[in-house]
């Protein structure tokens, strides 16, 4: 199908700018147990052979549309692949580099390396291959987002104050209170969602991004999930980011997004595909959101772990500082690393043997104004390391991160 309009004239801009920001405010919350992230992305395309034909909208109203969905309550199945082209590492995933994860998890003689149910590495297992989720919300104060395994499954309950994580292979659970995370900047009824999970997720940072350096339309319909739904499909303006476009469906009744599908620049499969396989909006059952440790659960109470972080004061001890360079999708985050070094040199006893290869297998030398470092590439997000301990990253090509290191010195 044609798309229904081309770009939207510049005059435009700062009513689309507005409803986009509404958007991102009002979608539906289905949220997950946050931990530092990067940005991830996900298989098939939004056609069929039955796209239903629906009353015509254009970009803007569409928009409008989403930011006016008052949807507050589902229950469904969510599928995820992604692909950020990284390589094999031989049974060991991002995970096993993070604590928690499988090459530092907690365990029966594990106490000293962090609960297998913390979110903070669980979560991230999202970021590679295909994953079926079960997800359920009930308003602000009550969501479930569930991953299934083919022998396990991996739980984060968030209802009213509490907040569980539930690892049933390990049988470890992970607790923490709202208050605790209000107190670190977070908003009490909310999850923290730097791990999208859900279509909506992803399209809020998408819907987000989305401004003059844009074009949005709306581009034809789509059958998600058994339901009619619009296609809006952004496309970055400027060069040297690595998004090609980004689809996503449009629930036709109640505005909700179905459907996200983030296809790179370089072409080739979606790096990105996550959508609902069935969802219904009715209020899940209440107990959907209780949870009690089952017996012999090993319990982890977060601010008591190893993985909690403090200095010599007993205090928190916050993330690096983040410095964006640049606008719009060519924007890039700059890091300082602590200690003010880059990353250890091959043969390094300071990085395990695996995460070595792994880097190595990633990483282009780089030299400039900045000095030397290592520009580490997947299909979406590319990141460049300096000698001196400085990280440029974002969804951009190897010059745009160079440059963005030159501009800064």
């Amino acid at each position: 199908m044609a798309p229904y309009e081309s770009e939207q004239d510049t005059t435009e801009a700062e009513e689309r700018s507005a409803g986009r920001r509404k958007a991102a405010r009002y979608l539906v919350p289905v949220a997950v147990a946050g931990v530092a992230a990067a940005t991830i992305g996900l298989v098939p395309a939004l056609a069929s052979g039955d796209d239903p034909d629906l009353p015509k909208l254009t970009a803007q109203e569409l928009i409008e549309k989403i930011a006016a969905s008052d949807t507050e309550r589902l229950s469904g199945t969510v599928k995820i692949n992604t692909d950020l082209g990284l390589p094999s590492l031989g049974g060991a995933g991002a995970g096993a580099f993070a604590p928690g994860g499988s090459g530092g998890g907690g365990g029966e003689d594990g106490d000293d390396k962090g609960s297998a149910a913390d979110p903070g590495a669980k979560l991230m297992e999202l970021a590679s291959g295909s994953h079926t989720l079960r997800v359920a919300a009930d308003g602000p104060e009550k969501q479930k987002i569930s991953v299934l395994d083919d022998a396990a499954e991996y739980s984060v309950i968030h209802n009213g104050d509490d907040v569980w994580a539930y690892d049933s292979a390990s049988n470890e659970a992970y607790h923490a209170k709202d208050a605790g995370r209000k107190a670190r900047g977070g908003e009490k009824g909310e999850l923290p969602k730097e791990v999208p999970a859900t279509p909506k997720d992803f399209a809020e940072q998408a819907l987000e991004a989305a401004d003059e350096t844009t074009s949005v339309t709306v581009d034809g319909s789509a059958k998600v999930a058994g339901r009619d739904a619009y296609r809006l499909v952004l496309t970055p303006k400027d060069s040297g980011t690595t998004v090609g476009r980004i689809a996503i469906a449009v629930d036709a009744k109640t505005g909700t997004p179905l459907k996200f599908t983030l296809t790179p620049a370089g072409g080739g499969a979606a790096v990105v595909d996550a959508g609902f396989t069935k969802v219904d909006f009715g209020r899940p059952a209440a107990d959907t959101f209780d949870f009690t440790p089952p017996k012999g659960t090993k319990v982890t109470e977060e601010g008591s772990g190893p993985g909690e972080h403090r200095g010599g004061d007993g205090k928190d001890v916050g993330e690096p500082g983040v410095e964006v360079i640049g606008e719009g999708w060519t924007s890039v985050a700059k890091i300082k690393l602590p200690g003010g070094q880059g990353l250890p040199a091959p043969g390094s006893t300071d990085m395990p043997a695996d995460a070595q290869r792994f880097l190595d297998s990633l990483g282009d030398k780089v030299d400039g104004a900045f000095g030397s470092g290592t520009v580490f590439k997947t299909r979406l997000v590319n990141a460049l390391v300096t000698d001196d301990g400085t990280v440029y990253a974002g969804a951009v090509t190897k010059d745009t991160l160079v440059k963005a290191a030159e501009s800064d010195r």
